[in-house]
């Protein structure tokens, strides 16, 4: 099902698989915090486990040590990202290209399914969570992390200074996250801000490449030379930090 925006996608994230943990202190973290929501469930010898967007493995690695014997599957839109994940000799999982979007499963087939921003990239969300939810076995749950609407905030405040539109995509407010969470039997949401001193405009924006986050919203235009360099100066008065602002759901099948 894949369109051309998601071809970018895959072809951004692949591109910064090599440096990618150099880049991602934030992503740590968060896949940290979901990977502790994730360890309040109780699961039965054998469970079955998906990971979706798996990056290079930071959610991965604690799913693996938490679970020592699940049965683990581990997908990321980008096959860079996959390889390199399976690099870790610690990681015994079955290692595929997956988009999360569109799951290649049918059925209730697993008690957990797991994933740390990734969602922010699906095209469609509540419908993405409809197909995940429907492969969960009775029990089982779905946690995810996912960016959320204040993130970048500093940057698209520079942007606005200025008369122009950031290429930040859209992201759902806790409200939202809730109002979808609401529709499942038994669905939660909560949010985090993690806020990033970065210094400068370049080393945001080298961060965002490092992490593979350059795909624009569809159809915006890129900044010019004078327009980057005004918004930057901005950006960099106003102190060049950057939130991320993250909201973490978890659906369960009862």
């Amino acid at each position: 099902m894949a369109n051309k925006r998601t071809e970018r996608i895959r072809q951004a994230f692949g591109a910064a698989a090599e440096g990618y943990e150099d880049s991602a202190g934030v992503q740590r973290i968060v896949a940290e915090t979901v990977a502790k929501l994730a360890a309040q469930r109780r699961l039965g010898a054998g469970a079955r486990i998906l990971e979706v967007g798996c990056g290079t493995g930071f959610l991965t690695r604690h799913i693996r040590a938490q679970w020592a014997d699940a049965e683990l599957a581990v997908s990321d839109l980008a096959p860079e990202m996959v390889r390199q994940a399976a690099r870790n000799p610690m990681l015994s999982a079955s290692f595929f290209t997956m988009d999360g979007e569109w799951p290649c499963f049918e059925g209730q087939w697993f008690d957990l399914i797991l994933s740390s921003l990734a969602f922010q990239w699906f095209e469609d969300l509540p419908a993405a969570l409809e197909r995940l939810f429907a492969l969960l076995r009775p029990g089982g749950s779905l946690i995810f992390s996912t960016m959320a609407k204040r993130s970048f905030a500093e940057w698209r405040a520079a942007h606005a200074a200025q008369g122009l539109t950031a290429g930040t995509p859209d992201y759902p407010s806790l409200g939202a996250l809730r109002s979808l969470a609401a529709g499942y039997p038994d669905g939660a949401a909560f949010d985090e801000d993690y806020v990033v001193e970065f210094g400068s405009a370049r080393a945001f924006l080298q961060h965002l490449k490092g992490i593979g986050a350059t795909v624009a919203t569809e159809g915006r235009i890129p900044l010019s030379a004078a327009q980057l360099r005004r918004v930057a100066r901005v950006f960099e008065e106003a102190g060049a930090r950057a939130t991320y602002h993250v909201g973490f759901v978890r659906l369960t099948r009862l």
